[in-house]
């Protein structure tokens, strides 16, 4: 094996515990496209600046190549004294061209690799993701369409609040996840920036042309400060904050079809290939998918929370704390896009028992609030239509009814405003169509937010057509 790249400085060995226990291979070997993009990318400017020639170059990137496939197909070793994939990939490089893989590093460190790759690695999978959560957004509008017209209880603390369609129960998920998306596409931005000649922390002597690094890698702009940008790990957390936040939408939408699904609510049953059984009880069908995204949320957050905590006492500019950072990273990207797909693909296959959904919009007194409107329609001030309602609800309970079951003549005790017109205005379709404000759930109002988010998925494009660079 070759020498340490540091070795000129040290009198002895590195003790074999202290080589695994600073070796990061295990976790940053998922970064080898991206390293050998940004060698490539880094030897072309070097060329251009004449630091390499052209056949030095060339020999470069041809032995780059190589190592790409041997990666690819198995054939590369690993071994905890070469400590990470940068080394790797170096030590490989000079053992396949010979002294030329040696001026390859020339004008950077490892430090500044990192950072590109890092930065490569999260805008590829940012792209990816935001593809992933549009067809998640199109299924949901496809499921609103369907579903058009049921009608189902909305709530408040849990409790049966006001009716509200289906539709659009689920056109606010669709909302949650645009705005996910929105999230990952301007975080997405403050990572096309590329970091490459910054070197260890003070840039470099060479005359190099980060500008024309940057252009080689698709990448937007060019880190303005060296310290910054080898110290720089925003780009992560904002990622990883974005994430967290998507998870918490997960985490409510799998909620509720895990409530829905009980047999207490009944109103879906989740397809058998997204459900398991039980090993002791026959009879059972068990939410597991939705459990899992909702327990899968944790680690998101954990994520979150071990990196913030890693970087926020650390002074400038690099520290090996920060090779901490991708395990989190990779945690985080592999749980939410594992998520997005699952969830995606379940949804289309739930069978929604809309006939229930009715039935217990239709009890409960979800008409309460329509019946105060109603008086204030009549010209009673709002406040006083409100305790009015209340002490009909509560003669109502006292009889087991609704208070639409009442007779007019029991519901005109309560106010002499009140004639036959009241019983369309607390019919249940009534109730739904009259929420006609922007936002609403009138029929009128859901087809035309289905409409215009069909719109909006048909304009909007996708960074990288998901993953790649730009």
């Amino acid at each position: 094996m070759s020498e340490k790249l540091w070795d000129g400085r040290f009198a002895e060995d590195t003790d074999k515990v202290v080589e695994k226990f600073t070796s990061s291979i295990a976790i940053d070997r998922r970064l080898y496209r991206h390293d050998i993009e940004g060698s490539m990318a880094h030897c072309r400017m070097l060329a251009r600046a004449g630091i390499l020639s052209a056949d030095e170059a060339d020999t470069l990137v041809a032995g780059l190549e190589t190592i790409r496939q041997e990666i690819e197909e198995g054939r590369f070793v690993y071994d905890d004294r070469l400590e990470d994939i940068h080394m790797h990939i170096e030590d490989r490089l000079s053992r396949l061209v010979g002294p030329a893989a040696r001026k390859l590093h020339t004008a950077r460190s490892r430090n500044d690799q990192v950072a590109l790759d890092a930065r490569l690695f999260l805008r590829e999978e940012t792209g990816i993701v935001i593809a992933m959560l549009k067809r998640l957004r199109q299924v949901l509008v496809d499921l609103a369409h369907d579903q058009l017209g049921h009608v189902m209880p909305g709530y408040t603390h849990l409790q049966r609040a006001q009716p509200v369609l289906l539709s659009h129960h689920l056109l606010a998920y669709y909302e949650m996840f645009t705005r996910d998306s929105a999230r990952f596409a301007d975080a997405r931005v403050r990572m096309d920036v590329n970091p490459l000649g910054c070197a260890a922390l003070a840039g470099t002597t060479f005359p190099i042309d980060r500008e024309f690094t940057a252009a080689q890698l698709g990448l937007q702009g060019v880190a303005a400060n060296s310290m910054d940008a080898v110290a720089d790990r925003d780009f992560m957390l904002e990622f990883l904050a974005a994430a967290s936040i998507c998870m918490v939408h997960f985490s409510r939408l799998a909620e509720e079809l895990i409530l829905w699904s009980s047999a207490e609510f009944g109103f879906i049953e989740l397809p058998d290939a997204f459900a398991t059984g039980s090993s002791i009880m026959p009879q059972k069908k068990n939410p597991d998918v939705p459990e899992l995204v909702r327990g899968k949320t944790g680690r998101v957050f954990g994520d979150l929370m071990a990196l913030l905590t890693t970087m926020k006492s650390l002074p400038l500019t690099y520290n090996r704390d920060m090779q901490e950072d991708k395990a989190t990273l990779f945690s985080t990207v592999d749980t939410l896009k594992s998520v997005v797909e699952v969830v995606a693909r379940m949804l289309p296959h739930i069978r929604f028992n809309t006939a229930r959904m009715h039935r217990e919009s239709d009890r409960g007194f979800l008409n309460a609030t329509d019946l105060a409107d109603y008086l204030v329609g009549q010209g009673l001030p709002f406040r006083e239509a409100h305790a009015v309602v209340g002490r009909a609800v509560a003669h109502a309970l006292s009889q087991g009814k609704e208070l639409q079951a009442l007779r007019l003549e029991e519901l005109q005790t309560f106010s002499e405003l009140i004639d036959e017109s009241v019983f369309e205005a607390l019919r249940l379709e009534h109730v739904v169509d009259r929420r006609s404000s922007m936002g609403g759930t009138a029929t009128d109002s859901v087809r035309g937010a289905i409409q215009k988010a069909r719109e909006d998925l048909q304009r909007e494009q996708v960074p990288g057509d998901g993953g790649g660079a730009s």
